[in-house]
């Protein structure tokens, strides 16, 4: 007996069939969605965050320290840093002053992961660079520095 091939339109077919078998079997992947707080990403100032993500009233403090760079060449990766010593730390936070977004980074900390944490950000200008660490007992910590971008990331 001679073996054929199937047409495109057979495979096509065929395909689609599998396709909508497994779609209705709720087995093919679906779209990745990221949580997030469209409140707190929006936020323009520290306050406004803060109510945002439920927190009070932040308070400078030693036992946070934040790193970067003093003056960055390109605003478009800035490696920015944070880290702290507490205990009972729930989540870390990196915000740009004068970012069109204030806040740029969330990170959800448990007491199984050292309080460190580095990324990179966008920076659109020279700005104030904010590290704030949030506790389980509500206390809501924070430390600053400033960086200076000589070509701005952020379409500047």
């Amino acid at each position: 007996k001679e073996i054929t091939m199937p047409t495109r339109r057979e495979l096509l077919s065929r395909s689609a069939a599998v396709a909508g078998a497994l779609a209705g079997l709720g087995l093919l992947p679906q779209a990745a969605q990221a949580a997030w707080n469209q409140s707190a990403f929006e936020a323009k100032t520290m306050a406004d965050l803060m109510k945002a993500l439920g927190g009070s009233t932040p308070a400078e403090s030693k036992d946070v320290t934040i790193q970067g760079p003093d003056i960055a060449e390109n605003g478009a990766v800035v490696p920015i840093g944070a880290a702290t010593t507490l205990a009972g730390v729930k989540t870390m936070l990196l915000l740009v002053e004068k970012n069109p977004s204030m806040l740029a980074a969330k990170f959800d900390v448990t007491d199984a992961v050292e309080s460190n944490i580095a990324t990179r950000v966008k920076m659109g200008q020279s700005s104030n660079v904010i590290a704030v660490v949030m506790t389980g007992d509500g206390k809501v910590l924070y430390a600053q520095k400033e960086i200076k971008v000589t070509l701005g990331g952020c379409g500047g």
